[in-house]
């Protein structure tokens, strides 16, 4: 439920309703606007929420308490009305300038990786993606490189500066991964693998979610309500396509999820355009077309050879095909009222 503090609340009494929802088992969130001072107050125990609500009512400093309607009670816009920016470095994800991140979708060789890096780092990428760990159809196909890939887009970084995307499959393998990268990323296999979620949760590092194949909206935001539940509010949620019955592409991108998802939570929001079509040259129709839907920022797949590429090379742009991309990106995010 939120609890809306008056305006002229003394800190005593604010304390006193922190401290009674505290004893009543539920956790707090404070949000301080303009004008209003909110509590957003979580738990598990929906039984003892009408119990709670009349207590709250009737303490000082409370001047009204509403009911959270959405089951997704961190992840929601009832709690939080203005969008969430996380910052990454000198980016901010879910502000003016859009998120950028490009790379290739599995660390080879730390020639393939410097060159991809600094070559999108030229472009106008803000961020380098790179798969150390792999999941794979198949369990004979590539597998990634895991520590050896870590330690090569660390020093990818440090030579670009781009800060680190990479993916985390395994809630044994969070610290690791925590130590070389600047966002963790959550594949869409594991959306709902709740052991990893609640590891993440405990992180303090952004996380970027994304959708699974088969994941409707209230699914794909009560995944996030997990890793937010356990303390860690800097979830990103990534849109990368879902499994339909049409066969022209490897996914469909489920462009109307931006809006939907823009309406429902204050969480910044991207496209993976790469996945959604699994086709190089529809990825840049893609993009713009998720720009102009409203996303924060794009992940891109990018390899300075796709045809020999260990994974993913048909989705894959060439650096020189990423750079015009970006330029033909750029009047549309002035139109937009967005930067690089």
């Amino acid at each position: 439920m939120i609890v809306v503090l008056k305006p002229d609340a003394e800190a005593k009494a604010v304390e006193a309703v922190l401290e009674k929802i505290k004893s009543l088992g539920y956790n707090t969130h404070e949000i301080v606007g303009v004008e209003r001072r909110v509590i957003g107050a979580v738990g598990k125990d929906e039984q003892n929420k009408e119990h709670l609500k009349n207590i709250l009512e009737t303490m000082p400093g409370v001047e009204n308490v509403i009911p959270i309607q959405k089951p997704y009670k961190l992840a929601g816009r009832e709690i939080q009305s203005a969008n969430s920016e996380i910052v990454v470095d000198d980016v901010v994800i879910g502000g003016e300038r859009i998120a950028l991140m490009a790379g290739p979708c599995s660390v080879e060789s730390r020639d393939q990786l410097q060159t991809t890096a600094k070559a999108v780092k030229q472009a106008g990428a803000n961020f380098l993606r790179g798969g150390a760990f792999k999941p794979r159809t198949s369990p004979y196909s590539f597998q990634g490189l895991e520590e050896e890939g870590l330690i090569l887009l660390k020093e990818a970084k440090e030579e670009t500066g781009l800060p680190i995307v990479t993916e985390v499959m395994n809630p044994r393998e969070v610290d690791l991964v925590a130590r070389y990268a600047d966002i963790l990323q959550v594949g869409a296999r594991n959306i709902q693998n709740f052991s990893l979620l609640k590891e993440l949760g405990a992180v303090p590092k952004p996380i970027l979610l994304k959708r699974g194949l088969m994941t409707t909206i209230k699914e794909f935001l009560m995944s996030a309500e997990y890793i937010l539940s356990e303390g860690n509010k800097n979830v990103i949620l990534c849109e990368r396509g879902i499994r339909t019955f049409e066969t022209a592409t490897r996914n469909t991108l489920d462009i109307s999820a931006v809006p939907v998802l823009k309406k429902e939570t204050h969480l910044p929001v991207i496209i993976d355009p790469s996945h959604g079509t699994g086709h190089w040259d529809l990825v840049q129709p893609m993009a713009m077309a998720s720009i102009a839907a409203g996303a924060d920022g794009l992940m891109i797949e990018v390899h300075p050879d796709p045809i020999n590429a260990f994974s993913d090379g048909p989705q894959s742009l060439k650096p020189d095909k990423f750079t015009h991309l970006v330029e033909t990106l750029r009047p549309l995010l002035k139109v937009m009222g967005r930067t690089l």
